[in-house]
């Protein structure tokens, strides 16, 4: 998989996190969590380009 670069942001209680290579965001409840949904969105992001 190809190293893409984020930032993570908090958002009232929740934290954001954000790819800089490609428009795709996602949120958890922790850092980890935000970290993990966004791994998962890029992944079907990717499915759906192939």
């Amino acid at each position: 998989m190809k190293n893409f670069k984020y930032i993570i942001y908090k958002e009232g209680k929740y934290f954001v996190s954000q790819c800089l290579n490609v428009d795709i965001s996602s949120f958890g409840q922790s850092i980890d969590k935000a970290v993990k949904n966004l791994k998962e969105a890029l992944e079907l992001y990717h499915e759906n380009i192939l």
